[in-house]
C-alpha cells in the first residue's frame, strides 16, 4: 500500500487529505518556543486573603480558564488566543493543531478546583475528547497554566505543552489516516460523486457516507507522536477504526442534498478568485439543503462549512431586521450617513464615501458602515445575538451531516465593539454556510438548519421573522443589485438580491471580500480571502454560478 506523507502548516492553508485506498499521513506543525506571560503582581498571590490562602483561588482566573476552552472548543480561535499571553502564535497553534488532525468540536472540561504552578502561576488541570472526523474521539488530560497580568487580571501563559503534554519544540503530531474503500456517494438525483469529478467533495466523501465519529465503513487511523526532525515514530498516542480485513457497509451509497450540476458550476466559479482562498455554500431556500459546497483550494481546510470569520457588511441583514422587527428605523428613515464616526476609534465608510440626507434603504444599498453604527443605541447589547440565535438560528447547534461551525455573536464587552457588531465586525463569527442560511431565512422568514445529507438530527429552536420585515428586507436587498453595491449581478436575469461585505482582518492583510445572494429558491454565500471588496472579488464568483445554472434545482 502506498504512503503519501502530507504536512499542514501554521497559516489558515489547507493540508491535503489521503484519498481512498491511500494512507495519508497530516503531520501538525506548531511554533517552537514558550514565552513567559505578564508580570505577576508583586504580594497577591493567586490564593491571596486570609493567611496560608485559606481563600481558596482568584474566582476570575478560573473564569478566564474556562472561558478559554469554551472558545477553543466551540472553534473560536481569535478569541481563545486572546485570553493567553501570544494571541498571534496560539491562533496559528489551535488552527493547525485542530484543523490538521481533522479534530471537530473538542470537548473540553476543567477541572474544579486549580494548582499553584510556582512564582504566582495557576494550573488548571483539563480533559479534552478531541473527536477525529470518521475515526473516533482521542481523550488526553492537560493543563492550562495561567498567570496574573499587570492590571490584575489573569491570562492563559502560553506554551505548547497546554494544547497537549507531549507537543514540544522537538515532538509534533501527525494522523496517519487509512481508507479500507473509496465510498460511494450520489448527488439528490442519484448521480454519483467523486473527488476526482467535484475535488472539494473529496475530503468530506468519508463523512457523507456515514463513516462518522465510530470509524465505520472500514476507515481506520492514528494519531501518532513524531520527531519534528527525523519524522520517526517516538509514539501512538491513538488508535481508530475497524481492524484490517472488517467489511464495510453495505453496498447501496450514501445518497446527499446536493446537486451535481450546481457542484460543478460552484467549484468552476471560484476560479474567478484569482487563486485566492475562497468558498462558496449555494443551498435550498425552502429546507436548507446544502446544493453545493465547494472551496479554494479544494482540498484540505473546509472554509464553507468550518471557517471562521467576520462577516463584515453582510451581516447588516441580521441588524436590519433587528432594528426593523423593533421599530427603531424604518426603511424611508432619514439616516445620515457621515464619512466617518467616533467610537471609541474611527469608523469609516468603504474609500470613506458619504451620502448626506439618506435613508435607511441608501444606507443598506451603499452598505454605509457610519450610518448602521449611529443606530447602536436603538439595540440593547446583548439585543442584536439574541436576534441571530432566535431567528436566524445563528450560535445554536447545528446538525448538518458534516462538521460544520455554527456561529458565535457574543454580547459587546463595550460601546466600541458593539459600534463593531453592528457592521459584522469585533467578535461575531460565521462562515458561507452561516451566511447562505441567513440569507435565506431574511427571504423567506423562517430558518432551516442546513443539512448535506437526509435526516439529519435538528435540535434548533427558532422563530419566523414577522412578515413584513420579510418583505422590507426583500425589498432592500433586491435594491442593491438594481441601484446600490451588488450592481455586478444586476445583468443576471430573475429577481436577484444581494448584500455585499467588505471585512477587515488586520493592519498587514487586505480585507476579505463577501457577497451573499439569493435568486428564486436559492441561497448563495462566498467569501474570498484578502479579496478586498465584496463586489470586485465575491461578486464574478456568484455571477459565474447563477450565470452556469439560470434555472432553480428540482
Amino acid at each position: 500500500m502506498a504512503t503519501t506523507p502530507q504536512t499542514s502548516t501554521f497559516s489558515p492553508s489547507p493540508r491535503r487529505r489521503s484519498r481512498p485506498v491511500v494512507r495519508g499521513v497530516v503531520a501538525v506543525a506548531v511554533v517552537l518556543g514558550v514565552v513567559a506571560g505578564g508580570a505577576y503582581a508583586a504580594g497577591v498571590g493567586p490564593f491571596a486573603g486570609g493567611a496560608g490562602g485559606d481563600d481558596g483561588p482568584d474566582p476570575a482566573a478560573m473564569r478566564e480558564a474556562r472561558a478559554f476552552l469554551a472558545d477553543w472548543a466551540a472553534g473560536r480561535l481569535p478569541s481563545a488566543a486572546g485570553r493567553t499571553t501570544r494571541p498571534g502564535t496560539a491562533e496559528q497553534v489551535l488552527q493547525s493543531f485542530t484543523a490538521g488532525l481533522d479534530i471537530e468540536k473538542p470537548r473540553l472540561t476543567a477541572a474544579a478546583e486549580p494548582k499553584e504552578a510556582g512564582d504566582g502561576a495557576l494550573a488548571v488541570p483539563f480533559t479534552a475528547r478531541m473527536p477525529i472526523t470518521g475515526l473516533g474521539t482521542w481523550t488526553y488530560a492537560s493543563e492550562l497554566p495561567l498567570r496574573r497580568q499587570d492590571d490584575g487580571g489573569w491570562k492563559v501563559d502560553w506554551r505548547l505543552s497546554l494544547v497537549h503534554p507531549r507537543l514540544s519544540d522537538t515532538a509534533k503530531f501527525r494522523l496517519d489516516r487509512e481508507e479500507a474503500a473509496a465510498p460511494e456517494v450520489t448527488d439528490r438525483a442519484g448521480t454519483p460523486l467523486t473527488g476526482e469529478e467535484h475535488p472539494s467533495l473529496a475530503p468530506l466523501l468519508g463523512r457523507l457516507a456515514g463513516d462518522g465519529a465510530g470509524g465505520e465503513g472500514g476507515a481506520r487511523g492514528a494519531v501518532e507522536l513524531v520527531d519534528r526532525a527525523s519524522g520517526e515514530v517516538r509514539r501512538t498516542e491513538a488508535e481508530f477504526g475497524a481492524k484490517a480485513g472488517a467489511a464495510a457497509k453495505g453496498d447501496e451509497p450514501a445518497r446527499t442534498t446536493l446537486d451535481a450540476g450546481w457542484q460543478t458550476a460552484a467549484e468552476r466559479a471560484l476560479g474567478e478568485a484569482d487563486g485566492k482562498n475562497a468558498a462558496l455554500v449555494a443551498l435550498r431556500v425552502d429546507n436548507g439543503e446544502v446544493l453545493a459546497l465547494a472551496n479554494s483550494p479544494a482540498t484540505g481546510f473546509n472554509r464553507a462549512a468550518s471557517g471562521t470569520y467576520a462577516p463584515g457588511s453582510t451581516w447588516k441583514i441580521v441588524t436590519s431586521a433587528a432594528l426593523l422587527m423593533k421599530g427603531a428605523v424604518r426603511p424611508d428613515d432619514v439616516v445620515d450617513c457621515p464619512k466617518q464616526l467616533v467610537v471609541g476609534k474611527e469608523f469609516h465608510n468603504v474609500e470613506t464615501s458619504e451620502h448626506p440626507g439618506a435613508t435607511f434603504r441608501k444606507d443598506f444599498t451603499e452598505s454605509c458602515n457610519t450610518a448602521f453604527i449611529s443606530l447602536r443605541g436603538k439595540l440593547a447589547d446583548d439585543e442584536l445575538g439574541q436576534v441571530a440565535r432566535t431567528y436566524f438560528g445563528v450560535g445554536q447547534e447545528w446538525h448538518t451531516g458534516i462538521a460544520s461551525y455554527d456561529g458565535s455573536v457574543p454580547v459587546p464587552k463595550d460601546e466600541t465593539e458593539k459600534a463593531a457588531s453592528m457592521i459584522g465586525q469585533g467578535r461575531i463569527q460565521a462562515n458561507p454556510l452561516i451566511m447562505a442560511s441567513v440569507t435565506a431565512t431574511a427571504v423567506s422568514g423562517r430558518f432551516h438548519q442546513p443539512s448535506l445529507t437526509p435526516g439529519t438530527e435538528d435540535g434548533t429552536s427558532t422563530r419566523p421573522l414577522p412578515e413584513g420585515v420579510v418583505g422590507q428586507l426583500r425589498d432592500m436587498l433586491r435594491a442593491t443589485v438594481t441601484d446600490g453595491t451588488a450592481h455586478v449581478l444586476a445583468d443576471l436575469p430573475g429577481e436577484v438580491g444581494a448584500k455585499t461585505g467588505t471585512a477587515e482582518v488586520s493592519e498587514e492583510q487586505d480585507n476579505n471580500g463577501w457577497l451573499v445572494a439569493h435568486r428564486g429558491n436559492v441561497a448563495i454565500a462566498v467569501v474570498v480571502e484578502e479579496g478586498v471588496t465584496g463586489g470586485g472579488s465575491a461578486g464574478p464568483v456568484i455571477h459565474s454560478l447563477l450565470a452556469a445554472e439560470p434555472a432553480d434545482p428540482s
